[in-house]
């Protein structure tokens, strides 16, 4: 299901057939992920649950094994691995690639992660997808080309994000969107029930 907009999509980019710009939204978080089979979840992005094996002196998780998983496909010859420690309440968004797919784990802390479908065309063109993700719900996530992401560290500790990319990390490759873009109109507010 995609999410109402309104008006016409501004245009960001093109790149061959990828087109991308952002959807005109209504204020809010759109859709709520809960599940990695959620039907509301944006094309082309995968959730993987990360098994985690707590013990008395902490937990260990694997970030990933080559060649297996949501990121099979990644070539070891240009694959990167990053991190990012962030502290509470930090906000890092947005931003997306026309080439590169990215692939989270949070390891540590918890994160508030927005993604937004920018691809003209695409099934979820303007959709938006929130999740929470890290220590109590350790999932990975697979984002590909023309998503939009970005993230709010929730909660009292720092985070920390291990994420691999396909291709080394190039510059031109990479476009920003500001947190509070008046198209994504995405709500950081705590969420008051």
């Amino acid at each position: 299901m995609v999410e109402p907009s309104l008006g016409v999509p501004r245009p960001l980019a093109t790149l061959g057939d990828l087109q991308l710009a952002v959807a005109e939204c209504p204020k809010g978080i759109g859709f709520v992920i809960g599940s990695p089979t959620s039907p509301d979840l944006i094309a082309g992005v995968r959730i993987q649950p990360v098994p985690l094996f707590p013990d008395d002196r902490g937990y260990f998780l694997e970030v990933q094994r080559i060649g297996t998983g949501p990121a099979a496909a990644f070539p070891p010859e240009s694959t990167q691995v990053s991190a990012a420690i962030s502290y509470p309440g930090t906000i890092k968004a947005f931003h997306f690639h026309l080439h590169q797919h990215d692939f989270w784990t949070t390891v540590k802390g918890l994160l508030q992660v927005v993604l937004m479908d920018l691809r003209l065309g695409s099934p979820t063109f303007g959709a938006r997808n929130t999740m929470y993700v890290g220590e109590l719900r350790p999932w990975q996530l697979l984002i590909p080309p023309g998503v939009a992401h970005g993230y709010k560290v929730i909660g009292r500790d720092e985070a920390l994000l291990v994420y691999l990319t396909d291709r080394f990390y190039n510059p031109k490759d990479e476009g920003r969107i500001p947190h509070n873009d008046p198209g994504i109109n995405y709500d950081w507010e705590t969420q008051y029930k």
